[in-house]
């Protein structure tokens, strides 16, 4: 949610400012905005809608050599143009990602100012304005923040005294400084900087950076901090769609070897890999997850393998209700946090809230160094690469093959499974991404064009096909904006069987043969009332299936493998669908790639 992007150096700011604001349209946005440096005084200009629409107010041969940029998901007013970014009040200019939760009480400290917003940020510019004037030392005054803001914040500002320097300021949201030759950075996310290098150093809470010909950092005593460069692993190259229409496509097509890659250390040909490198999970009597959305999903599908094959309790909380509620946790309780950018508001604070119990976490995490990864006591990194496209597929896939390499893992050290079966199921793994290859390779065009002009859509299935069905049920709506909802199959009889009408979409799941014939006997219900049925099942149930409209048939290899391979028609479909419909598939309305507000 939101993006920010700022830039001093030799190069014209503005084509720096617009350059990375274009890569972190993937955050999500309503309005855009840029203010740069101009015969020492600073110009400010913002559009509501897309990029392009901002580029097209800025005359070409504007030159600066410092500014901020913003891409705003609307929270505290409309996503009208006075509510966008950098706001400016007297000296200060700043652009904010975050909710400041005591604007209003620090409004009536501010009763000489006049605000122009209906924003929470706009307040942080008076704030410094009336504190730079009482004391016109600006380090101090930014320090000052940290006593006197509520809430969550990533700040770039500029002030009209100090013309060639630009400064920074984290809490609980993402910043980091990207570091290159005679110029420098601050941006929310790495792939805006990717274009002019790959090297940044993380900001941790609390702490302010100074950069004009170089890079200050301060800690919140004001002491000068030594921080490590490091060095990102990914290419611009991976944050560009390279030929594809979409980049969820891209990154759907991506999913073979992101699960080569995330499994690679933990799956080699003994169980030595199986057993040594993934942390020693098997002393917890209980498991709790949690996660939001794809995440929350992705556990519901590790909670049935832990209890399945590791004989472990687990429990799956959406971290918005986790944080506030009461929670049976003790020493014998491992708390795992998945989440694709390690910034995700309320997982973060949910996080936080175990830790003050000193309970043990473990965080699955892509985004190395992300505030997640660093908090929790322990971390996996899946290997997904920059996930660009709002709706998650392959740190969805990555999260699940972890989970399941988890589960084995502990299973196979509590000799629940035996190392026999054990290196047969390392060996199916390895099979794993050209199985799933082959099954993006098929047509689900067809699929789509029997949903795509419906207002609503079901999602049924047993088990874990129930866990994946939720998943499915998401990519739909999200990206295609159709009705659509997951249910447990056989609670259709307790109430949603009233909703199915003639021509009445529905895809059901059943890749467990145990309780296949279960589902089986659901879709028959709603076949009979009407419904109009896209079957996923596997290749060792002998039916011909001829109740269902659609038939789609996947190999079953076994219970860890099978979730990644189930899901890739599942997000084909939601893929097909959209574009049909016309969507604007990456970028989904009212949508952000990472949440960082509650």
């Amino acid at each position: 949610m939101c993006g920010i992007i700022g830039y001093v150096g030799k190069q014209n700011a503005i084509e720096v400012l617009l350059s990375g604001l274009k890569s972190l349209e993937y955050r999500g946005y309503d309005s855009a905005g840029i203010a740069y440096l101009k015969s020492n005084h600073t110009q400010i200009i913002k559009s509501v809608g897309k990029i392009k629409y901002l580029e097209e107010k800025i005359d070409k041969d504007l030159v600066s050599n410092i500014g901020i940029g913003h891409t705003r998901w609307a929270t505290h007013g409309k996503p009208i143009e006075k509510n966008s970014h950098p706001h400016k009040v007297g000296k200060f200019t700043i652009v904010h990602n975050g909710i400041i939760e005591n604007y209003q009480a620090l409004k009536k400290i501010l009763n000489n100012y006049k605000f122009k917003s209906d924003t929470d940020s706009e307040v942080i510019a008076a704030l410094l304005d009336k504190l730079y004037n009482e004391k016109k030392d600006i380090l101090n005054v930014i320090k000052q923040l940290e006593n006197l803001l509520v809430g969550s914040y990533a700040l770039g500002i500029l002030c009209d005294d100090i013309p060639n320097t630009l400064y920074a300021l984290r809490k609980d949201s993402p910043l980091i400084v990207g570091v290159g030759e005679n110029e420098n950075f601050i941006a929310s996310d790495v792939p805006a900087i990717l274009k002019y290098t790959n090297k940044y150093m993380l900001v941790d809470n609390n702490e302010i950076i100074e950069i004009n010909d170089k890079i200050t950092i301060y800690n919140s005593k004001l002491e000068k901090q030594d921080k490590e460069i490091l060095i990102f692993e990914g290419s611009l190259e991976q944050a560009e769609k390279n030929g594809y229409e979409h980049f969820m496509l891209k990154e759907i097509h991506e999913q073979p070897s992101v699960v080569k890659e995330t499994l690679h250390k933990f799956l080699q040909y003994d169980l030595d890999s199986l057993v040594n490198e993934m942390p020693n999970l098997e002393k917890y009597k209980q498991i709790s997850i949690v996660g939001c959305g794809s995440a929350y999903h992705a556990g519901l599908v590790g909670k049935y393998l832990l209890e399945k094959y590791a004989d472990i309790k687990t429990d799956v909380y959406i971290a918005s209700e986790f944080r506030y509620q009461k929670v049976f946790i003790d020493k014998d309780s491992l708390v795992i946090f998945i989440s694709q950018s390690g910034e995700t508001a309320d997982t973060l604070a949910s996080l936080r809230k175990v830790l003050e119990e000193d309970i043990d976490t473990l965080a699955i995490v892509n985004v190395i160094g992300s505030s997640l990864a660093r908090e929790a006591k322990e971390t996996i990194y899946i290997k997904a690469g920059p996930e660009i496209s709002v709706a998650t597929t392959k740190a969805y896939i990555a999260q699940i093959a972890i989970l399941s390499v988890m589960a084995l893992s502990i299973g196979t050290k509590k000799q629940i499974i035996s190392d026999k079966k054990a290196l047969e199921i390392i060996d199916s793994f390895k099979k794993l991404p050209d199985i799933i290859e082959n099954l993006i390779k098929k047509d689900y065009k067809s699929i789509a064009k029997t949903i795509y002009d419906k207002d609503t859509c079901f999602y049924i299935g047993r088990g874990m096909d129930y866990a994946l069905s939720m998943e499915g049920s998401l990519k739909l709506k999200e990206i295609s904006y159709i009705v659509s909802s997951a249910y447990p199959a056989g609670e259709l009889k307790h109430g949603t069987i009233s909703l199915i009408d003639e021509g009445t979409n529905v895809i059901a799941i059943a890749t467990d043969k145990n309780i296949s014939d279960k589902t089986f006997s659901n879709v028959k219900e709603v076949k009979s009332r009407g419904a109009f049925v896209t079957l996923i099942t596997i290749d060792t149930i002998k039916d011909e299936f001829d109740f269902a409209d659609n038939k789609i048939i996947i190999p079953y290899i076994n219970d860890f493998v099978n979730p990644l391979i189930t899901i890739i028609p599942l997000q084909l479909i939601g893929y097909e669908t959209a574009k049909l419909r016309g969507c604007d598939i990456d970028k989904p309305k009212n949508l952000a790639k990472s949440v960082t507000v509650e």
